[in-house]
């Protein structure tokens, strides 16, 4: 059997989409909320184990964002992982003043409209949230990534951002299509160590460094699958891999 029929299988099984109490994502908070900056919030956190991200985010009360900065500086105590109680509470502040600012597709979308690339917008996501708050730290920095670093080699695959736009844009039993004016032909794979592995497995990818560009590769391959919507193969791919028997596929 070849590649693209097993991922079409995958694809077609209902157990594909299958996000509960059960079998936890951070999506299954964002999809509660369905607001564009609380789902900002279940993707940057969406790293270590799922459990504890789970816990963390529901232990935030999101109307802090309806609250002006002294508040959200009373209330925000917590911290998760590399990030301290100060990253938390600056990048609420931040989220904020964005909010104050404009919604967060429209600001994508200066940076993106230019050649419909989604680097570019969320470049200008970026761009806008150092404008807005000079505050730096080793933790914070790497919640929100930093946009310059993409320029040098090995440059990040900008997973968390990738995943975000996938739930933003694509708009399925999985994914739930907040934005409107971004195309899905134009969404990157949200890519992951274990994506990059089991893509080079299945002969996906050829690249052997886990970066930005194999990360468009390997959606670029997809591309030749479905042009107009490469990513929603993203999940085919984690499950084919948790499936032993498939990394032996030739």
């Amino acid at each position: 059997m070849d590649i693209k029929k097993l991922l079409e299988i995958e694809v077609k099984n209902k157990s594909y989409y299958e996000v509960n109490e059960k079998n936890l994502d951070p999506i299954l908070i964002a999809k509660e909320k369905k607001d564009e900056y609380i789902s900002l919030v279940c993707a940057l956190f969406a790293y270590g184990n799922v459990k504890a991200i789970i816990k963390f985010l529901r232990s935030i009360d999101f109307d802090i964002l309806e609250e002006n900065e002294e508040n959200i500086k009373k209330y925000i105590n917590h911290y998760y992982r590399f990030q301290s109680s100060e990253d938390v509470k600056q990048f609420f502040i931040t989220l904020k003043r964005l909010k104050n600012e404009d919604r967060l597709e429209n600001i994508f979308l200066k940076g993106y409209k230019k050649d419909n690339f989604v680097i570019d917008g969320i470049d200008s996501i970026l761009e806008t949230i150092q404008n807005l708050n000079n505050y730096t730290s080793k933790g914070y920095s790497f919640l929100i990534g930093n946009r310059y670093k993409r320029k040098t080699k090995g440059c990040s695959p900008y997973k968390r951002w990738n995943m975000y736009l996938r739930w933003m844009v694509r708009d399925d039993e999985i994914d739930f299509g907040l934005w409107k004016n971004v195309d899905t032909k134009d969404l990157i794979i949200p890519l992951d160590t274990h994506t990059f592995k089991v893509s080079q497995k299945l002969g996906l990818l050829t690249r052997k460094t886990y970066d930005l560009e194999s990360a468009i590769q390997l959606t670029n391959k997809l591309k030749e699958f479905d042009k107009d919507d490469p990513v929603k193969y993203d999940f085919a791919i984690y499950r084919l891999g948790q499936n032993k028997e498939i990394l032996d596929f030739k």
